[in-house]
């Protein structure tokens, strides 16, 4: 497949997946808030295999969520706008920034308090909510912009899981562990071999996923191993990890994030829920995301530029760029998923989730909004 015709199929993807995900969140919202809020939220509290409903969509579910990120990242790094590094220095630059000044600015609020292991919580960028929100402007985004926050997007997600596999590992089994990577070198060396039966693979990527599963070090890390494993020919539609990739587009679209959505909004909103925001880990994710995002991203490749390791492309102007750098600050789905693994007080999940929702709502309508404007201005 061409690499435009490869990335419009991902952004058209993305933009309705988007939709789907904004409908899911007001749902789940309103429900949560209702009569039937404890018959609503005890759905995901219902015991599979000694867990619930809720651990089996986040362990489970998100896996797949994960090896779709790791094959968009496959495919940025073999022929998309990640394989050109100068070109690439952009958003990786911009992602940096992304997640280096959110993080910290977190920190300003929480160092040294119980909650400051939820600094990861502001470093995630939602592809699917700022593609969409991106997409209300029509054909007025010219295609580098929409390029541009995908990629942003896509390496904040790497980032992302490299922070879960790094800081929120708490207890490893090694013996479960090994099992998984022996697992995973085993899938490497039939990658080598050319072997290229899809089934093999997945087959080999659920007994990686269960033994990582019960290792200490979160399961969905299995996603993006089984991604880079799977062999991938450069612009071939017919290879097999191309095929995976499109045919995983939908399902992760409109059934597993919208899933996920549902499950993890479900949240109850106080009466006094204005004393929520004086919370420090409140307060951090409000500026690490709404502020800190676009900050961060500007200013890392502001100073990419004037160290003359890239430059901006020629229909991409610094105002639109910030504009873009608040769309970064719509965390939602990684954020959430982060927000998990930092905290173990419900009370606080709950809390820190409202105030994702809050950030995410406030950076999105000051990015389409300045956005919108810079389209309708002539300066530069």
């Amino acid at each position: 497949m061409k690499k435009s015709n490869l990335f419009l199929s991902f952004f058209n993807s993305e933009k309705a997946g988007g939709v789907v995900l904004l409908i899911c969140t007001i749902l789940s919202l309103l429900f949560a808030n209702s009569l039937f809020s404890e018959e609503y939220i005890a759905i995901w509290q219902f015991q599979i295999a000694h867990h619930p409903a809720e651990f089996w969509i986040n362990d489970g579910l998100m896996v797949i969520f994960f090896l779709l990120i790791g094959l968009e990242l496959k495919r940025e790094l073999y022929f998309g706008e990640l394989s050109k590094l100068r070109v690439a220095i952009l958003p990786i630059f911009g992602a940096l920034g992304g997640m280096v000044i959110p993080a910290l600015l977190y920190l300003v609020f929480n160092f040294n308090t119980p909650t400051q292991s939820g600094f990861g919580i502001t470093m995630a960028t939602d592809i699917a909510f700022a593609v969409g929100i991106l997409s209300l402007l029509g054909n007025r985004v010219p295609l580098s912009i929409k390029i541009f926050l995908s990629s942003l997007a896509v390496i904040d997600d790497l980032g992302a899981i490299i922070l879960i596999a790094v800081f929120y590992t708490k207890t490893i089994y090694f013996t479960n562990l090994l099992i998984s990577i022996g697992i995973f070198v085993l899938l490497l060396i039939m990658n080598r071999l050319k072997v290229k039966i899809l089934s093999l693979y997945l087959i080999g990527g659920i007994f990686m996923w269960y033994f990582m599963l019960f290792s200490g070090v979160h399961a969905t890390i299995t996603g993006i191993l089984l991604a880079f494993a799977i062999p991938f020919e450069d612009d071939n539609e017919n290879s097999i990890s191309c095929k995976l990739q499109n045919w995983l587009h939908f399902p992760v679209a409109f059934v597993i994030i919208p899933i996920f959505a549902l499950s993890n909004t479900a949240i109850t909103i106080d009466k006094n829920w204005m004393q929520i925001i004086s919370e420090p880990y409140t307060l951090g994710i409000l500026f690490g995301l709404t502020i800190g995002k676009p900050l961060g991203i500007v200013s890392f490749i502001f100073i990419a530029i004037k160290l003359k390791l890239t430059k901006l492309p020629k229909n991409i102007n610094w105002n639109q760029l910030i504009a873009v750098g608040f769309l970064g600050g719509i965390g939602f789905t990684m954020s959430i998923f982060i927000t998990l693994l930092a905290f173990e007080d419900n009370q606080i999940i709950n809390n820190s989730k409202f105030m994702i929702l809050i950030a995410s709502l406030l950076s999105g309508v000051i990015g389409f909004v300045w956005l919108k404007k810079s389209f309708n201005s002539k300066k530069i």
